[in-house]
């Protein structure tokens, strides 16, 4: 196995010293930007979180609208048909 200089060994340690404070900064900003994101999850609106994502529903039109059946009468109708194959 190939050992290969490490990518911070030009580095001065002034630049090192800057590397890690924003390492930090960044870290301290993951903590904060993980609170807001669970306030804006806490305060989401299902209805509007729906709407944005799929669009408006609009239950008058297919494939929304209400069915005059429930499908039952044709489910009923598949079972005749699989059990008249026995």
């Amino acid at each position: 196995m190939k050992s290969e200089a490490s990518v911070l060994a030009g580095w001065t340690p002034e630049r090192v010293a800057q590397g890690r404070l924003w390492v930090e900064s960044w870290k301290r900003a993951g903590v904060a930007m993980e609170r807001v994101r669970r306030e804006e999850l806490r305060r989401l609106d299902p209805q509007r979180a729906i709407a944005l994502l799929c669009g408006p529903a609009d239950y008058r039109v297919p494939p929304r609208a209400a069915r005059s059946t429930s499908g039952l009468v044709e489910q009923q109708r598949w079972f005749k048909k699989a059990a008249d194959r026995d």
